[in-house]
């Protein structure tokens, strides 16, 4: 017997949890400016070798120049592309 999951019943099974901690919450809400920042760190640094180039030397140093906070999952992340390319 298959049993269909309408709204009601859905909301009745999320009251049940416990909220999320609030680590969880405030990354969720930091995700989307995160990403749009290290999307245009890294366009900048595919266009502008000489800014490439400071990343790579002093990732944290050349962001700051750079007025960009320097955010330890945006720099992470951008190990990670550098190391790629």
């Amino acid at each position: 017997m298959s049993r269909i999951y309408d709204e009601e019943w859905l909301g009745q099974r999320l009251r049940i949890l416990r909220p999320a901690p609030q680590g969880w919450v405030r990354a969720a809400q930091e995700l989307p400016e995160a990403r749009r920042s290290l999307d245009e760190i890294v366009a900048r640094a595919e266009a502008d070798l000489e800014f490439r180039a400071a990343l790579i030397a002093d990732l944290e140093d050349a962001l700051a120049q750079a007025g960009y906070e320097p955010h330890l999952r945006v720099v992470d992340e951008l190990r990670r592309h550098l190391a790629d390319t």
